[in-house]
């Protein structure tokens, strides 16, 4: 699957919310989830409880709730495109 391939559903580096982190965790055989962002991450707050913390992964968690998190290569350059994947969400081990 190409980065900005779409297999068949509506996933992909522009999607919102968990089909975005989870097309993020998902991109490269999961291998771009771990990279680092550019410029050394984004300032965020954690869209579950509402802490700061900083993004330097394109898929990443927030160290006070564990609320998951993910930006897309081509959106990385702005906080504002940081997508949450909603409450109890679990990143699947990969």
């Amino acid at each position: 699957m190409g980065c900005c391939s779409d297999d068949g559903g509506n996933a992909g580096p522009f999607s919102e919310g968990n089909a975005l982190v989870e097309f993020v965790a998902q991109a490269h055989g999961g291998g771009l989830r771990n990279q680092s962002i550019p410029g050394g991450g984004l300032d965020a707050v954690c869209q579950g409880c509402g802490a700061g913390f900083t993004l330097t992964t394109f898929v990443g968690k927030c160290p006070t709730c564990g609320g998951v998190h993910a930006v897309s290569p081509p959106r990385c350059g702005d906080a504002a495109n940081i997508q949450f994947a909603g409450k109890g969400y679990q990143l699947p081990e990969g």
